[in-house]
């Protein structure tokens, strides 16, 4: 089937099956399978419009699929129970493209946020476990900075360490770089590798950014707006070497279509 590779023998952590998905019955995405290997980087990329950050809504438990079935380890997401599904979704972290920081809250309130609310950790803890992720995504010594008083880089690391605050196996990104001057793209870039090969998380990354999805990606899936289907799967330099679809080799080369 288009989208799964018969070869690879890591586990697969998150699998979908003819995914049709949309708003009020109306389709954006359809007939989808894919699916993504344990501790795998896998980008979601596309032109402007064509399904990505509906995806994502779908495969974090957002919205139910008008067919079709989503699997986590194995679990199905779509048919579950609320309880069921909340349990699957402790075990996801994202980050929005905006961050997403209460900017009431220090960067440390922020982290704090979700083991407060799900954890029975004792106050103790929970500050070595903020400490611990700050530090992990190099916000050591700010844990008492407030948004407001941070550059948008530094705000995008603030909301990647409250997305790890519990140790999720799969981090889901929405447009990461969106926001962020060159170098500061380039630095999260290089967080998101130094994360994967320090606890082997699995990523979900949408986006449109040819110079982080040449960086980071293990492999891609490309989205097309006009049929709502999946039209490329594999390692975005390879495809932009071998795809024999024009689209493809539009957008991976920046010939008009790349935004």
């Amino acid at each position: 089937m288009f989208g799964f590779r018969g070869m690879s023998s890591k586990p697969k952590i998150l699998e979908v099956f003819d995914l049709t998905a949309g708003y009020a019955g109306v389709p954006v995405l359809k007939n989808l399978s894919f699916s993504i290997d344990q501790g795998e980087i896998f980008v979601v990329l596309g032109g402007s419009g064509c399904g990505k950050s509906t995806l994502l809504k779908h495969l974090i438990g957002l919205y139910t699929p008008i067919s079709g079935e989503i699997l986590i380890k194995g679990r199905s997401m779509v048919r579950a129970d609320l309880s069921e599904k909340r349990e699957m979704m402790r075990g996801f972290g994202v980050l929005y493209q905006s961050g997403a920081l209460f900017n009431s809250f220090t960067f440390a309130e922020n982290v704090a946020l979700p083991l407060e609310e799900l954890t029975k950790f004792s106050p103790g803890k929970i500050a070595k476990i903020v400490k611990e992720k700050l530090g992990l995504v190099g916000l050591s010594g700010f844990e008492n900075t407030m948004p407001y008083e941070a550059s948008g880089g530094m705000r995008k690391r603030a909301g990647l360490a409250r997305a790890m605050a519990l140790d999720p196996e799969i981090l889901f990104f929405d447009e990461p770089s969106a926001g962020l001057d060159p170098v500061n793209a380039a630095k999260l870039d290089l967080l998101i590798l130094d994360i994967r090969e320090k606890l082997g998380t699995t990523m979900v990354i949408v986006t449109h950014e040819l110079d982080s999805i040449y960086a980071i990606a293990d492999r891609a899936m490309m989205l097309d707006g006009e049929s709502g289907c999946a039209i490329a799967f594999g390692n975005p330099r390879e495809l932009r070497e071998t795809s024999s679809d024009p689209r493809v080799i539009a957008f991976l080369n920046r010939a008009g279509l790349a935004r």
